[in-house]
């Protein structure tokens, strides 16, 4: 019963509109107020602890090396060594914003961020060849997904926090499924090209191609910093995300001088406003997550499933159907923090590996990303295309369908994500 009135509670301020946020905040405290005698004390301390935890940290450092380099040319190089590498296949400039997209997925962790970055470049130059408008949203909407998969991730990072899982192992787990998905949604745009007859470009040589690398290695290299720093155990992920923003103004403001002394507290003043706002989710759902688990509301979810004689096969669709249901209303990050604490103890009853589990989570926030009426990259692409919700969706849909298929890959073949994780040893 307390469940019912929680979630309803939640839904009817949700509904009016009202931030996620504030909605969880809400909610815990009119229910710890009315319906228990949970001493206040206890709410406050909870508070402090949640958010005093130093995994939180990546997060800021993370979003301000992606700004960074947002801000700076990176993207701009990127998508040159793409372009010289793939651009003479069908659909050339289109699967150099696919190759663009992973690569500076690797670097800023944010999918938005990919979108906008690659998007605001491949766009106009896809529309310019001759490749109709719709197609390259496509490409750029669903390819900018790869923003919370490839590792650095900062939904990983809010999983880690949510479940206590290592940030280190989701990292490495997320790499073959992100470069898998990279070559997945390659292959469709490739396959539509190839059955459209969209451009190609000129075929470079391997000293365009070497120039190009040159050119985009400084910020290539962030790629090595983060992980090859993870896996040879100099950094932990919080470090390492640092690294990544001491790194990223380095090569913003003094290689690549593509940001000026001048517009760097712009940069710091816009990272700052987003990491307080994600902080302040956090802090929220951490309180709500508290709740549930004073209600023992995971717990009795655990119970009734295996009550039930659900399997892990059976959990796992649900969960998939749960999620994507959510990302119909909610944004990733949300998400992750409401639905992993009440999720994992039942994955974790049916002896789902947790590292598994967290992939298949950011797997469904990518597709949840691309799909209406709140897909987070759908909006970013049509203040890009200046296209329509709706025809966007439309434009989406190859992809998108290729996705929902790699998902269940993802969810019944856990040897996909964890091969790397155990072979590293973590």
């Amino acid at each position: 019963m307390s469940a019912l009135i929680i979630f309803v509670l939640l839904i009817v301020l949700m509904l009016t509109g009202m931030p996620i946020s504030i909605s969880l905040g809400l909610t815990v405290l009119t229910f710890l107020f009315t319906m228990t005698n949970v001493p206040i004390e206890s709410v406050a301390l909870k508070l402090f602890t949640g958010i005093e935890k130093f995994e939180i940290m990546a997060i800021p450092f993370f979003i301000l090396a992606g700004n960074f380099l947002t801000h700076g040319g990176v993207a701009k190089r990127m998508i040159a060594f793409a372009s010289s590498m793939v651009g003479h296949w069908h659909g050339g400039l289109a699967l150099a914003g696919v190759l663009g997209c992973a690569l500076f997925a690797a670097v800023s962790g944010s999918s938005p961020a990919t979108v906008v970055a690659i998007g605001s470049i491949v766009l106009p130059a896809m529309v310019k060849q001759g490749y109709p408008n719709r197609f390259g949203a496509g490409v750029i909407t669903t390819s900018g997904a790869l923003g919370i998969l490839i590792p650095p991730s900062i939904v990983m990072v809010m999983y880690s926090v949510s479940t206590n899982t290592s940030v280190g192992a989701l990292f490495m787990a997320g790499v073959i499924p992100g470069l898998l998905l990279a070559l997945t949604l390659g292959l469709v745009t490739w396959y539509l090209a190839w059955k459209n007859n969209y451009p190609r470009m000129q075929k470079a040589t391997w000293m365009q191609r070497l120039k190009a690398l040159k050119e985009s290695a400084w910020g290539l290299f962030l790629i090595v910093v983060v992980i090859g720093g993870i896996y040879s155990g100099k950094f932990t992920p919080t470090e390492a995300a640092a690294m990544a923003a001491v790194y990223a103004f380095f090569i913003a403001v003094f290689v690549y001088k593509d940001i000026g002394f001048k517009q760097i507290p712009k940069v710091l003043l816009d990272s700052a406003s987003m990491s307080a706002m994600l902080l302040y989710i956090i802090t929220n759902a951490v309180l709500f997550s508290f709740l549930m688990t004073s209600e023992g509301i995971p717990q009795s979810m655990a119970d009734w499933m295996i009550a039930q004689g659900f399997g892990p096969i059976v959990f796992l669709l649900v969960v998939n159907i749960l999620l994507l249901m959510a990302g119909n209303v909610m944004e990733p990050s949300s998400i992750v923090l409401i639905m992993a604490p009440i999720l994992f103890p039942v994955a974790m009853k049916l002896g789902i590996d947790p590292v598994h589990f967290g992939i298949l989570i950011v797997v469904n926030m990518e597709v949840g990303m691309c799909h209406p009426p709140v897909g987070l990259n759908l909006y970013v692409a049509s203040g890009i295309t200046r296209m329509g919700i709706s025809e966007l969706t439309v434009a989406v849909m190859p992809w998108l369908i290729a996705m929902v298929g790699f998902l269940l890959v993802i969810t019944y073949v856990p040897q996909v994500t964890l091969f790397l994780p155990r072979l590293l040893g973590f």
